[in-house]
C-alpha cells in the first residue's frame, strides 16, 4: 500500500509535525517509515502534485483526472527511483476499483474473490507499465481488457481438473459458444458435421474438444447424489466386480504350457473343462475306459499345477 500523498507530503516535505500529533497512517508516511527518505532530501521531486484523499473516498470522475496528473509526472521520473515507485504505486491505489469491477464479473467461479483481485491487480500493474497518455485513450479503457485478460489467464492455467493443452481449451470455448448459436438458430442441439463446419475444422477435432470439456471439472466419487436420484454414490453406480478377471493371470500363464502338451492330453482338456463332458463321455468318445480318462486328465493337471508353481 503507497502512502498517501497528502499536504503534509507535497506541499511541506522539509517540515513535519512531531509525530505524537499524526493519526497512524500520517505516522507510517513519516521519513523513513516505508523507505521514503529520499523524497524527504529532494522535497521538489513531487511538488506540484494534487492532494490525494482516502482511496476509498475517490470516484470514478476524479480518479481519472488524478490519474492523468500522475501519469503526466511518471513520463518524467526515472524509472527505478523512489519518486517513480511512489507515483506508480499511487496509480496502483487509485485504480483498485477497475480491478474489483472486473473481478465482479467471475463471481459464480469457485476461486476466492481474493485470489481473482490479486491477479486483476497484476494486470492493473501491467496496464499502468504499458499506458501513454499520447494515445489520446482514457486509462480505464486501456487497463480493463489487460485486467480482464490476465483473470482469465489465471482460470485458463488453474481452474481445469487435469491439464490439457491451450489449444484444446481455447476449441472448448469456441464449441461451446457455437453450440448456442446453432441450438437457437436449428432449435436443437448441433451435430459434429454442424459444429464443425461451423468452426471451419474437422469432425475428429470437434469430438477431440468435446473430450476435453469434460476435463475441466471432476466430480468426486464419494459425492451424493440429488435428492430425486434414488442411486448411490458416482462409486456405486460405476464400478462392479468382474468375477471373470480374476483367472485372467492363471489363463494367460496357462496358454504356453497346453501348447506343450500332447494332442490327446489337450482334447481331454478341453472336453472336460470347454464342452464340459463327463469322465464317461470324455471315454466314448475317445474309445477308452473312464478309469483311463481320470489317470490322463489328473496327470495332465499335475504337470500344468507344476509348471505355473515354477514359473512363479
Amino acid at each position: 500500500m503507497s502512502p498517501r500523498l497528502d499536504a503534509s507530503r507535497t506541499r511541506e516535505a522539509t517540515s513535519t509535525p512531531p509525530p505524537e500529533l499524526l493519526d497512524p497512517r500520517e505516522q507510517r508516511a513519516l521519513p523513513g517509515a516505508d523507505g521514503y527518505d529520499d523524497l524527504v532530501e529532494q522535497p521538489g521531486a513531487l511538488t506540484g502534485l494534487p492532494e490525494i484523499p482516502p482511496y476509498d473516498e475517490v470516484g470514478p470522475v476524479d480518479a481519472r483526472a488524478l490519474s492523468r496528473t500522475l501519469f503526466e509526472r511518471l513520463e518524467s521520473l526515472e524509472e527505478g527511483t523512489r519518486e517513480y515507485s511512489y507515483v506508480r504505486n499511487t496509480l496502483v491505489e487509485l485504480n483498485l476499483a477497475l480491478v474489483k469491477f472486473a473481478a465482479s464479473r467471475f463471481r459464480s467461479r469457485s476461486e476466492p474473490m481474493e485470489d481473482i483481485i490479486q491477479v486483476g491487480t497484476i494486470g492493473l500493474i501491467k496496464a499502468i507499465d504499458r499506458f501513454e497518455l499520447s494515445r489520446g485513450v482514457e486509462f480505464p479503457t486501456f487497463a480493463m481488457p489487460t485486467i480482464i485478460g490476465e483473470i482469465k489467464r489465471f482460470f485458463r492455467d488453474t481452474s481445469w481438473s487435469v491439464r490439457v493443452p491451450r489449444r484444446l481449451q481455447e476449441l472448448r470455448l469456441d464449441l461451446a459458444k457455437a453450440g448456442d448459436e446453432l441450438a437457437q438458430q436449428l432449435d436443437r442441439a448441433p451435430t459434429v458435421a454442424e459444429l464443425a463446419e461451423r468452426l471451419g475444422i474437422s469432425a475428429d477435432e470437434v469430438v477431440e474438444g468435446m473430450a476435453a470439456a469434460n476435463a475441466y471439472t471432476a466430480s468426486s466419487l464419494d459425492a451424493q447424489p440429488e435428492e430425486d436420484d434414488t442411486e448411490g454414490t458416482l462409486a456405486d453406480r460405476i464400478g462392479y466386480e468382474d468375477h471373470g478377471l480374476e483367472g485372467i493371470e492363471y489363463i494367460e500363464s496357462l496358454k504356453p504350457l497346453i501348447a506343450e502338451l500332447p494332442s490327446r492330453d489337450r482334447k481331454i482338456l478341453s472336453l472336460r473343462f470347454v464342452a464340459g463332458m463327463t469322465q464317461s463321455e470324455i471315454g466314448d468318445e475317445l474309445g477308452i475306459s473312464q478309469m483311463h480318462v481320470s489317470r490322463l486328465l489328473s496327470r495332465t493337471l499335475v504337470r500344468l499345477r507344476k509348471g505355473l508353481t515354477v514359473e512363479e
